[in-house]
């Protein structure tokens, strides 16, 4: 397996046929690589196919698909987190696949990312670990109330997650998350939601785009704000935490990093996302170069580029049915639009984004 970056008609892998494959098969076309897109999706092709050259439809267990997966790839890459490690380990024999099964376990299990948070010299909310509803009132001592319940493994946009006032809770709460093995996190006072997106090449090289600002509701992001409008130390802090996270995981590619900020600008890290990500779509259009032809770059081994934005953005996401009014949006001065090719807009599906752009103030 060489370690030279890859020639213009080379092939990447996509573990995962989304949205954020959707746009690493675009990232693809226009550096010229082409998009081979893994994904068990069934009669209709995701996202992520209908604009790549290749889609292999099968299960992420299914050893022989991803020994040939492998064999018609140079490099392959992922588009979300929940990938199998051990469809990654097997890969990994056959073909580099960046960023690799260390930062997909870390990711995948909350105790082991805020395990590793911890080692790095940064500080997660504290937190404690829960087998069983008996292990709540514990835990409730160590964290304090309220505080929130989450499952270690397979969560996101608010699921798996319920919140405990007091120990009377915990049963319910152990229900609620589906009786998993779970964590219990303290609900931190915090004046912030920021991420970074975090890019780090084959050769180590770091390069951050501008911290954003975020705004979620009922626990999916309905916004990212850039400038993020605090303090410069806060967002240098911001953006040295995620260079640290990367490096201590020899990440190569471009993650996100979720960070609260605590009343004084203390950070607290809440989560890393070993993938492209929403909070940065953002970047497409504000910035010469985005969040996935950077990671594209990256994970071919390429030189990372210039991540400087040119313009001030305000990315919203379209949730549901509200994708129904892209038209009216697109009447819009200075807004971008993005649809993802979905099927049915279920109530809080992310089905698409627009970006409002506005002259770079700072």
């Amino acid at each position: 397996m060489s370690d030279s970056p890859l020639a213009p008609g080379a092939t990447v892998g996509i573990l995962g046929g989304g949205q954020l494959g959707r746009m690493l098969a675009i990232a693809c076309a226009r550096l010229g690589l082409h998009a081979h897109i893994y994904e068990p999706g069934g009669e209709r092709p995701p996202p992520a196919a209908e604009v790549a050259r290749h889609w292999t439809d099968a299960a992420y267990g299914d050893d022989a698909a991803l020994d040939a997966f492998a064999a018609a790839c140079d490099v392959v890459t992922l588009e979300f987190e929940n990938i199998p490690v051990a469809t990654v380990e097997r890969l990994a024999r056959r073909v580099p696949v960046r960023p690799g099964a260390r930062a997909l376990a870390v990711a995948q299990d909350r105790a082991a990312e805020k395990t590793f948070i911890a080692e790095t010299g940064l500080s997660p909310a504290p937190w404690a670990a829960v087998d069983g509803p008996g292990d709540i009132a514990a835990a409730l001592a160590a964290t304090g109330t309220p505080a929130i319940l989450k499952t270690r493994r397979l969560g996101y946009d608010g699921k798996g997650q319920a919140r405990i006032a007091d120990a009377a809770g915990a049963e319910a709460a152990w229900a609620a998350i589906g009786a998993e093995p779970a964590v219990l996190e303290a609900t931190i006072p915090f004046t912030a939601e920021l991420s970074v997106i975090v890019a780090r090449g084959a050769d180590g090289t770091v390069a951050a785009f501008d911290p954003g600002r975020n705004e979620h509701e009922h626990g999916i992001l309905r916004r990212t704000t850039v400038p993020a409008g605090l303090t410069a130390r806060v967002l240098q802090d911001a953006v040295l935490a995620a260079g640290r996270l990367a490096t201590a995981l020899d990440y190569v590619g471009v993650m996100g990093v979720e960070l609260f900020v605590a009343p004084g600008g203390r950070l607290i890290v809440n989560e890393i996302a070993p993938r492209v990500h929403n909070t940065g779509h953002w970047t497409i259009e504000a910035c010469a170069t985005d969040q996935f032809a950077q990671h594209i770059r990256a994970v071919a081994g390429w030189p990372l580029a210039d991540a400087r934005r040119h313009a001030d953005a305000v990315m919203t996401n379209l949730l549901g049915d509200e994708i129904d009014a892209l038209a009216a949006h697109a009447a819009e001065p200075g807004v971008a639009i993005h649809h993802y090719g979905k099927g049915a807009a279920r109530p809080g599906r992310k089905m698409g984004h627009i970006t409002r752009l506005a002259p770079l103030s700072g």
